[in-house]
């Protein structure tokens, strides 16, 4: 199972990106999924995710500004990016919980892919 990020790039703040996540492979359900960053000089922190009964959650960061969502058909996830602001600016990773086989799961993660906001 590969996990392919995309869509990160420099936008001006006030801006919009939406990020995709594509996974590949083995995959015979997606159970969680979810969205982190790392900004330089901080920790990896959990942006927003799908948990395994549907809900969604948020940072309180991002809560009413980003949006993950998922196409289970093409078994990718995307984070809808909104009103940016130079505090968002990170590395971006998604991570999802997947199962091959009836009797496993585990978690793979994707490369990262680099949002920039300027001021």
């Amino acid at each position: 199972v590969q996990l392919q990020a995309s869509g990160g790039g420099l936008v001006k703040e006030g801006g919009s990106l939406r990020l995709s996540c594509a996974a590949s492979g083995s995959i015979l359900r997606i159970h969680s999924m979810g969205w982190y960053r790392r900004a330089p000089g901080k920790e990896r922190e959990l942006v927003a995710a799908i948990t395994t009964g549907g809900d969604r959650e948020y940072a309180g960061s991002v809560k009413g500004r980003f949006t993950i969502s998922r196409d289970r058909a093409k078994n990718t996830m995307y984070l809808q990016m909104n009103s940016l602001k130079p505090e968002d600016t990170a590395v971006y990773y998604c991570k999802q919980e997947i199962s091959s086989d009836p009797w496993t799961r585990a978690d793979y993660w994707g490369q990262g892919t680099l949002v920039t906001v300027s001021s």
